[in-house]
């Protein structure tokens, strides 16, 4: 299966960085209350003993409503710099491997996004560490304040290898979130019984559902793994 890559005259490179930056600025605040319970789950604080509801009420009784905001300015701070690299080098493969008519394979598009995504992450991930130390802290005794102090004590502390552990199953959840994501995509046109050209915008959007379901399932054990490890105080 191919895909034709145009660009899209109707924005300018800047513009299409603001958007998808503030776009991804409202979702992180909107879901930030699921990724404080998710993080916490994953690292096993005693908020998630009794399930995920109990949780956020665990969570609100202990921490008020601001406790599901905890970490969400580290959160909002990686997505410029985070989308900027990831744009900037998606088009950069994407425009090596398209062939002369300006089409590439679903696979090769799929894994250009996943490098892109690892060469993100490698920029930023010091503050996807700020955020899960920020969300997994005891509130009532905090060990770090805000974004700067809680970098400047992890350098000091621990020195640079702790800003960045746990990055390796950033790069080894890449391969089955991207083969997640091809195997639903290579699927689609049997399930919609019509090519991906005439998929309608609701088409389009029920896809992305499904093959991120399916990606972030495959690759959810290394995040689990990862998180454990960012919270791991040396």
């Amino acid at each position: 299966m191919v895909v034709s890559v145009k660009n899209d005259t109707r924005l300018t490179s800047s513009q299409s960085f603001l958007c998808a930056g503030f776009a991804g600025l409202f979702s992180k605040t909107i879901t930030s209350p699921l990724e404080v319970v998710k993080i916490k789950s994953q690292v096993g604080t005693f908020h998630c003993k009794r399930g995920f509801l109990q949780t956020f009420l665990v969570i609100h009784q202990n921490e008020g409503l601001r406790g599901f905001w905890k970490g969400n300015m580290a959160s909002c701070l990686r997505l410029f710099p985070y989308t900027a690299v990831h744009l900037t080098t998606y088009r950069k493969i994407v425009h090596l491997h398209m062939d002369e008519l300006g089409f590439i394979s679903q696979w090769r598009a799929i894994f250009a996004g996943g490098l892109a995504g690892v060469a993100a992450a490698l920029l930023t991930y010091p503050l996807e560490v700020v955020e899960t130390r920020l969300i997994a802290q005891n509130s009532r005794q905090p060990t770090y304040i805000g974004v700067a102090h809680t970098l400047s004590k992890i350098y000091r502390n621990e020195g640079l290898p702790a800003l960045y552990r746990g990055f390796s199953l950033t790069v080894l959840g890449a391969v089955p979130f991207s083969v997640g994501c091809y195997a639903v995509y290579m699927s689609l046109d049997k399930l919609w019984q019509e090519p991906s050209s005439r998929f309608t915008s609701l088409q389009n959007f029920i896809n992305g559902c499904i093959a991120a379901g399916v990606a972030q399932t495959l690759s959810y054990p290394f995040e689990t793994v990862k998180r454990k490890m960012q919270d791991t105080h040396m």
